[in-house]
């Protein structure tokens, strides 16, 4: 399904981080990125996530749209204003062209709907730490 060389590239040590205020899928993706060897933290809240020390050490998010308080383009946009530039993936349960291009816009690497497949997941976050442009 995957090459040797984009297994290698998700597991060196790559920090994601998991932003959903659902439990389920927090740790379905948990699961599958650990799986993959990855360091994997998640928070319920985008507010959790950028009180957290991890933060810093984020090699790429991945973050729902629909959360209450700060929704997940808004976590973009605050992250860009203070200066982080991770890889950013955007997932919804609520698909709309307005949404997907205003995560674009605002500089996410991914626009995935939920439920997303794994395959598709792992291809968006192997995009993201490889450097690679969006990928919608």
């Amino acid at each position: 399904m995957f090459s040797r060389a984009k297994e290698a590239s998700l597991s060196k040590l790559s920090v994601i981080s998991v932003v959903d205020d659902d439990a389920s899928v927090r740790a379905a993706m948990n699961n599958l990125l650990r799986s993959r060897g990855c360091v994997v933290h998640t928070f319920g809240s985008a507010e959790e996530f950028l009180g957290s020390p991890q933060l810093n050490d984020t090699s790429c998010v991945i973050a729902d749209v629909q959360m209450s308080a700060m929704n997940g383009i808004e976590l973009l946009v605050n992250m860009r204003m203070r200066g982080y530039a991770a890889p950013y993936i955007v997932v919804t349960a609520f698909p709309d062209e307005s949404v997907r291009t205003r995560a674009l816009q605002a500089g996410a690497n991914c626009f995935l709907t939920k439920p997303c497949s794994a395959p598709n997941l792992i291809a968006c976050v192997d995009a993201a730490l490889a450097g690679e442009g969006t990928m919608a």
